[in-house]
C-alpha cells in the first residue's frame, strides 16, 4: 500500500519539482536563476568529474571558512583503519567491523557523511529556533520560538531503531562492475547504518510552537558551515519535508545507542527521518522553518536528483532507497580451505522490510540464506549461510535480497550521472587457501 502524498518522499519531491520549475515557489537563500545556471553548468561538465556531484565533498569546499565553531579536521572521532575506509571529509564503515555485532552499528564505527566539517557546538547555549508562516503569529528567523536542549528533554521521549543511508552508497560499483564513471565520493556499501535513536517527536515540538492548519512544509537546517560550490554559496544544509511526514515519525534525536549524540552524528540534536534518504536527516539542527507555502532548497532542486539518460532534463526525483546486500567480510578476504565457513551479511531497503535473501558462491548456484528471526520487520535484516569451498583459489560471493513490496536487486544497476541509488548485485571477491 502506498503512503499518502503528505508522507511519500518520491511523490512529494515530484510534486514540488513541478511547482518549482513552474516558478511557483521560492528557494530560500539562492535565486531560482542561480540554481538553474548551476544546474546547466553541472550538466555541461564532462571531463572534470569532481564538479558533477557538488554535494559529495572530496576535498575542502571552496570558500568555506569553518570558523571558531568547527574542529580543524573534517571529522572529530578517531578513524582506525580496521573500522573505516577514509574518504577525506567522509568515512565509510568497513563491513568486517560488523562481524559479531548486534542489530545496531556501534557509535565508534557508524559511517560519517559531512558536506563540510563537523562543528563543535555547546549544548548549554544551543537553541532550536522555529519560525515561519505556518506557525501562529508568524515568528521570524530573528524572533523565533525557541527550545533549549533541557526543554526538549522535559518533553515525552521516544526511542526506536532507524536506518540512515547516503544516497551515493554503492557508487564505486558503477565503475568497478559496470564500467560507467560516476563521480563523487566513491562509497562502497559502508555508507549506511542502523542506530537506536532517542529524542522527542518533531510533531510534538511543532504543535507546541503553534503549528497551524495552513502549514504545508517544514525545513530543518544544519549548523555546519555554509556550503559553496561552482562559485555559489548555497548556505547551510537544509531540505524540506511535507508537514504530514514531519508529524508522522520524524524524531529530534539527542541520543544514539544510549549515549549523547557524538559530534560527527549531530550533537547536540539531529533530525532522523525514517525511510527517507540520508540528506533528509539533518545533523546539528538549529533553525526549522515552518511554511504555509511550498519550500525549496538546493538540496531538493539541483542536488540529490537523478540526471542522465532516461531522466528529465531538469533532473528526476530520487526514488526510495534501493535494495542492497552486504557480506560482513573484508574485501578480498582469505578463507581457509577444506572447512565449512559461516557467511554472515545484512540486507535492507527503503521500501520496507526484507522478505528473503539468496546467496551465490559460484556462477548461478543461488540458494536461500537463513534470516535472523529477531530482525524480521526491522530496519535491516541479518542473514547467514554455510559454505564449504570446493577448492582453493579465487571465488566470488554474491547476495541479493527482495523486500516485502517485491523490489529486488538486478544484476546491473540503472546508471545515472551522480551514481545514486546503486542496487545491483555486488560481486565480493575472496581467496580460498
Amino acid at each position: 500500500m502506498s503512503r499518502p502524498l503528505s508522507q511519500d518522499e518520491v511523490e512529494h519531491d515530484a510534486h514540488r519539482t513541478r511547482q518549482w520549475l513552474a516558478g511557483g515557489a521560492r528557494c530560500d537563500g539562492v535565486s531560482r536563476q542561480e540554481l538553474l545556471e548551476l544546474g546547466v553548468a553541472m550538466a555541461a561538465v564532462t571531463a572534470a568529474a569532481e564538479e558533477r556531484e557538488p554535494v559529495a565533498v572530496t576535498r575542502a569546499p571552496v570558500g568555506v571558512d569553518p570558523g571558531a565553531g568547527a574542529v580543524a579536521a573534517p571529522i572529530a572521532k578517531p578513524l582506525p583503519p580496521q573500522l573505516f575506509r577514509r574518504l577525506e571529509s567522509n568515512a565509510e564503515m568497513r563491513w568486517e567491523a560488523m562481524a559479531g555485532q548486534g542489530h545496531v552499528v556501534p557509535n565508534d564505527r557508524f559511517f560519517v557523511r559531512n558536506h563540510t566539517v563537523t562543528p563543535r557546538l555547546d549544548a548549554e547555549t544551543w537553541q532550536l529556533r522555529l519560525f515561519g508562516t505556518g506557525l501562529r503569529g508568524t515568528p521570524t528567523r530573528r524572533d523565533p520560538v525557541e527550545f533549549s536542549l533541557s526543554d526538549l528533554r522535559r518533553l515525552p521521549a521516544e526511542e526506536g531503531s532507524a536506518l540512515v543511508e547516503c544516497a551515493g552508497n554503492g557508487r564505486r560499483f558503477f565503475i568497478e562492475q559496470q564500467g560507467a564513471a560516476s563521480p563523487g565520493v566513491a562509497w562502497g556499501l559502508g555508507g549506511v547504518g542502523v542506530a537506536r535513536w532517542r529524542g522527542v517527536r518533531l510533531g510534538t515540538v511543532l504543535r507546541l510552537a503553534g503549528l497551524t492548519d495552513a502549514a504545508v512544509d517544514v525545513m530543518p537546517e544544519g549548523l555546519d558551515p555554509e556550503y559553496v560550490t561552482g562559485g555559489v554559496n548555497l548556505g547551510r544544509v537544509r531540505r524540506p519535508l511535507p508537514v504530514g511526514k514531519a508529524l508522522d515519525d520524524v524524531l529530534l534525536a539527542y541520543e544514539m545507542n544510549g549515549e549523547p549524540l557524538p559530534a560527527d552524528h549531530g550533537f547536540p540534536v539531529r533530525v532522523v527521518v525514517p525511510g527517507w534518504i540520508g540528506i533528509s536527516s539533518i545533523k546539528w539542527v538549529g533553525a526549522v522553518e515552518v511554511s504555509a507555502t511550498p519550500l525549496f532548497s538546493p538540496w531538493n532542486t539541483q542536488l540529490y536528483r537523478m540526471f542522465g539518460p532516461g531522466h528529465p532534463g531538469g533532473g528526476g526525483e530520487l526514488a526510495a532507497q534501493s535494495v542492497k546486500s552486504a557480506f560482513e567480510l573484508a574485501w578480498d578476504a582469505r578463507i581457509p580451505a577444506g572447512t565449512e565457513v559461516l557467511l554472515r551479511g545484512r540486507s535492507w531497503s527503503g521500501n520496507g522490510p526484507i522478505a528473503r535473501v539468496e546467496v551465490s558462491t559460484g556462477d548461478e548456484d543461488w540458494r536461500p540464506a537463513e534470516l535472523v528471526a529477531a530482525d524480521r520487520g526491522g530496519a535491516w535484516q541479518r542473514w547467514t549461510t554455510v559454505w564449504r569451498p570446493p577448492a582453493p583459489g579465487r571465488w566470488t560471493l554474491r547476495a541479493r535480497a527482495t523486500d516485502v513490496t517485491g523490489a529486488g536487486q538486478p544484476d546491473t544497476a540503472a546508471h545515472n550521472d551522480f551514481g545514486y541509488l546503486f542496487d545491483g548485485v555486488v560481486r565480493h571477491p575472496v581467496t580460498v587457501a
